[in-house]
């Protein structure tokens, strides 16, 4: 049976898929069979091929094994909006069912499963439903990615404890250091540490391409 981690963000831009790919790496590293799964993306080039998101391009590379794109992304949206006012736009509807089973194949051909949320933890997918209710359909560890900026202790403390309310495994926390001018930006960090019951995956520096064996050693060995 594969294992799954539900990686979610306290907000949009908080380097959900650089965890996400970092992770992959991680486990590829270590001799296992993975792949990443974006059920919801917001924010497409057209191309001659399709629809082509940045997330789901970087989650694919990082992957060792491949799968139909309907697997790896159900839902592919071009408007950069909101997924259920994007997917209003295109005439659709998202189906949580439809991404509970993409996930089941992937989980049959992988040892590991990463599932990237879009936006934060309860971004809406539909008129009734949102992100919250996909991590808990699916039912897996989740890993909440902090944007280190001002006013992140308070989305990150919202988050956790949004995750424990719809009885999900807070399984760690990153913390990505995103505004580099942040004023007292270790003290941050240190107080999420005393709040967040839950282990601190990786610190991420603010850098254009993050440390990725940092995160691998540290984020491993904790989960």
């Amino acid at each position: 049976m594969a294992t799954g981690y539900f990686i979610t963000g306290t907000d949009t831009g908080v380097g959900k898929t650089v965890v996400a790919c970092a992770l992959l790496h991680a486990f590829a590293a270590r001799g296992r069979r993975v792949i990443g799964m974006k059920p919801v993306a917001a924010g497409a080039l057209r191309t001659e091929h399709g629809l082509l998101n940045d997330d789901v391009a970087a989650l694919c590379a990082a992957s060792n094994v491949t799968a139909p794109p309907e697997l790896v992304n159900p839902y592919c949206f071009e408007a950069a909006i909101a997924p259920h006012l994007a997917a209003t736009q295109a005439g659709t509807g998202i189906e949580l069912g439809r991404i509970a089973r993409a996930y089941a194949g992937l989980a049959a051909v992988a040892e590991v499963v990463v599932v990237e949320g879009a936006g934060g933890f309860c971004v809406p997918l539909s008129s009734i439903e949102n992100g919250a209710h996909l991590a808990r359909l699916l039912g897996l560890p989740v890993i909440m990615v902090v944007g280190m900026r001002l006013g992140c202790l308070n989305h990150a403390l919202l988050t956790a404890q949004a995750i424990r309310a719809h009885g999900l495994v807070l399984a760690g926390w990153v913390a990505n250091r995103i505004d580099p001018g942040m004023t007292a930006a270790d003290e941050n960090v240190a107080a999420l540490v005393e709040r967040i019951h839950a282990p601190l995956l990786a610190d991420i520096a603010h850098t254009p391409q993050p440390q990725r064996i940092a995160l691998q050693v540290q984020a491993l060995d904790l989960l």
